[in-house]
């Protein structure tokens, strides 16, 4: 609680704020004949200087008139002098310097058992920028930012109804973290707010530095490598979804957002397929499906039918690969877990450096590792042309997490293969399925609507997208 004395008040701060190099604090007198003390605090470059110093201080030092000394209210005080709309009060000095930390501005004043809180942050962030991992041909260019209220502004924006809501809360005990929960609430299903608010409320973490902080706590299966959250850069995206009843997870300092609940589907489906003809968009969407699901199968299969079942190879076939193989010192087996750690780390290379040097080295590396590992028979053509046909195939994946669920998946399949041949890959690939039949995201089986569909209604925007016109319907909006 705070005190009235604000001598007892400062104590509390400077030991707070001690060795704060970059903290403001300043004690002046205002009213006339200098009747009372007053002292701000605001942390420099977090907060806005130049609002503090001619929206408050100025105010404070040059306008304000107290109308009654003996008053124990800010509000009495300072009623008119400030000129700023946004500002609270609190009567806990440890709220007081969280909102400084957070980076606004305390007020405090003698004889006043309450701090007022004005609203100055101005910390640098980033401006709004194209989107790079959700990059489309057509549609919007606008990517989500890090900061949290540049993010709500951007869903704002595009949903322009008194029934989108947002959630303000705080995880992190030392950091802290803005989290905004955005819905409609004419369309979200209570079940799913209410268990959405009630994992993050449980979250217990000291430190929330990135949106896949929360969305490692909150997934329903975290041992699990398929993705149940959804994360996206892009605004018109999640809106989308929000009107579909689902809920976006906003996490300051982020630039990802979360989308829960998540089914299977909706990691195949990007916001292009939505901006342009549903024919095209529909062979698009089955052409992902098909390379989804080569991404982790191919290198197994071909390891299978080569050493298990050759007979399922054409005969012209057959013998070129086995002319291939002739000069080549390691089992088949080795070669492709070989390239495929290669192409991995050449992945992970191009990730880290800097993206024009970054996409240089995935091409001529590829190409130059590829060539030469053939030349030198460490590895035959087709291994080549398998690996990187698998690596082709999970970049037509629209979602980088489902991506990276697949390439972990595909090393165990190739184990089976390799140890049961077609048997194998048959086991592998329904142990996948069934996995992924087992999955929920708060409370939505993971394989919806392939699995539990009532009507062929519900199917309109799986494998296929129909006209716009025809889907009018979303089993996450409230029924």
């Amino acid at each position: 609680m705070l005190s009235k004395k604000i001598d007892d008040n400062i104590n509390i701060v400077e030991s707070g704020f001690d060795e704060w190099g970059d903290i403001v604090k300043r004690r002046f007198n205002i009213g006339e004949d200098g009747g009372r003390a007053v002292f701000v605090c605001y942390i420099d470059d977090l907060s806005a200087r130049e609002l503090i110093e001619s929206t408050v201080m100025h105010s404070l030092i040059v306008d304000i008139r107290l109308t009654g000394t003996d008053s124990s209210r800010i509000s009495d005080l300072i009623d008119g002098g400030i000129t700023t709309a946004d500002i609270k009060y609190t009567d806990s000095i440890y709220d007081a310097m969280d909102e400084v930390m957070a980076g606004n501005a305390m007020l405090l004043i003698d004889g006043c058992d309450e701090a007022v809180i004005i609203s100055a942050k101005g910390f640098p962030k980033r401006g709004v920028e194209k989107p790079e991992n959700e990059a489309a041909v057509q549609g919007p260019k606008e990517a989500f930012a890090e900061s949290i209220r540049v993010n709500t502004v951007l869903m704002r924006r595009r949903i322009r109804d008194t029934n989108l809501k947002c959630k303000q809360m705080q995880i992190g005990k030392k950091s802290k973290t803005d989290i905004a929960v955005m819905y409609m609430k004419d369309c979200v299903r209570s079940e799913i707010l209410e268990e959405t608010v009630r994992r993050l409320e449980k979250i217990d973490i000291d430190a929330v530095l990135d949106s896949g902080y929360i969305e490692q706590y909150i997934q329903d299966q975290p041992l699990s490598p398929f993705p149940q959250i959804q994360l996206t850069e892009r605004p018109d995206k999640a809106a989308a979804e929000v009107i579909e009843g689902r809920v976006a997870i906003i996490v300051d300092n982020s630039p990802f957002v979360l989308i829960v609940p998540a089914v299977l589907a909706s990691f195949y489906q990007a916001s292009e397929d939505y901006y342009q003809r549903w024919e095209i968009m529909s062979f698009v969407r089955i052409i992902r499906y098909i390379a989804g699901f080569l991404a982790f199968s191919l290198p197994g299969l071909y390891i299978a039918v080569t050493l298990y079942q050759p007979s399922m190879i054409a005969g012209e076939l057959a013998m070129k690969l086995a002319g291939a193989r002739m000069t080549v010192p390691i089992p088949t087996v080795a070669e492709v877990i070989f390239l495929e750690l290669a192409f991995e780390a050449l992945r992970e290379a191009g990730i880290r450096l800097p993206s024009s040097i970054g996409s240089t080295l995935g091409v001529v590396g590829g190409i130059i590792i590829g060539q030469a590992a053939v030349d030198a028979g460490l590895v035959s053509p087709m291994v080549v042309i398998v690996v990187a046909l698998t690596a082709i195939c999970s970049f037509a994946v629209p979602n980088i997490s489902l991506t990276s669920a697949y390439r972990l998946v595909k090393y165990i399949i190739i184990a089976l293969s390799a140890m049961l041949g077609m048997y194998g890959w048959f086991v592998g690939v329904l142990l996948v399925l069934a996995h992924l039949c087992t999955l929920d995201s708060f409370g939505i089986p993971y394989l919806y609507p392939f699995t539990c569909a009532k009507s062929m209604r519900e199917l309109r925007d799986s494998f296929i997208r129909v006209p716009l016109s025809r889907m009018k319907s979303s089993i996450f909006k409230k029924r």
